[in-house]
């Protein structure tokens, strides 16, 4: 029996290391693996005691001052309240810077350093920011411009453009009105109303064939368009007194003021006798 129990605990031990030596078994023995965890947590522990020793002992943090005060919010204010309220605190208004800026009123702090809630020495300097309002600037002169070159001017200057359009005697696409007019000061950024001309009235011939020529003038006066030149023609029959030819053509397109030429029939005979 113990011929036996030697021989098989011989054998256990070849298999245990011919499993290390395969790389079957464990790298380390539980009782190796229980000393590194061991010796890492003493390692761990020390630098924490070593820790707490140098901060608290050795080289503790400086106790916080007892006589600092708290910095009031003063956003909002104007500078006369703003130093009011700061000498209540024990602190003092410092220097004053200014910007733009398109909402806030003029004079209105925008900000503040130190920030509100932070703290700070009795007579130490809180600086601020206040609002030099919105920019303000004239509205430049560009009537009689063409709409292209009014529109750059205005917009590299700040203004939103707006445009209509309208009849006029002046150049088609010109500028004949401004609103509000140039020069006035507008809070950019500001609207600036453009009217661009369409050019003179248009207005469409008429057909005045066949009418007298009392009546064909009437009518083309009253279109706004000036009989230039009216021709007698010699013609029979009922031709006589009557509009037989006209220039420009009716359906054509012209401008108020437009010259309009007639040829009115006369009989020959007629005619030398008027002479």
């Amino acid at each position: 029996m113990k011929l036996g129990g030697s021989l098989e605990r011989s054998r256990g031990r070849g298999r245990w290391l011919r499993r290390r030596a395969e790389g079957e078994g464990p790298l380390f023995p539980r009782l190796e693996r229980e000393l590194m965890w061991k010796v890492g947590a003493l390692v761990l522990g020390g630098w924490v005691v070593g820790y707490l020793f140098s901060t608290r002992v050795l080289f503790p943090a400086p106790p916080p001052p007892r006589d600092l005060v708290e910095v009031p919010d003063v956003h909002g204010l104007g500078l006369a309240s703003a130093s009011e309220q700061l000498q209540g605190a024990g602190l003092v208004l410092g220097g004053v810077d200014s910007l733009l800026h398109p909402s806030v009123p003029a004079e209105v702090i925008l900000g503040q350093s130190p920030l509100p809630g932070q703290v700070a020495r009795p007579g130490s300097e809180v600086r601020v920011t206040i609002s030099l309002g919105p920019q303000r600037r004239s509205v430049p002169d560009v009537l009689g411009l063409s709409e292209d070159r009014a529109r750059i001017v205005l917009e590299t200057s700040g203004f939103l453009v707006r445009t209509d359009t309208a009849e006029s005697e002046e150049a088609r696409g010109r500028i004949i009105e401004v609103t509000p007019a140039p020069g006035q000061q507008v809070t950019l950024p500001g609207q600036v109303r453009l009217v661009v001309s369409m050019g003179p009235p248009v207005v469409t011939m008429p057909l005045v064939l066949g009418l007298e020529e009392l009546a064909a003038v009437a009518m083309l006066d009253s279109l706004g368009l000036v009989v230039a030149d009216v021709e007698e023609v010699f013609r029979f029959g009922r031709d006589q007194g009557i509009v037989v030819e006209q220039e420009p053509a009716s359906d054509t397109e012209l401008q108020r003021g437009g010259e309009v030429r007639l040829k009115v029939g006369r009989r020959g005979l007629e005619r030398g006798n008027n002479e």
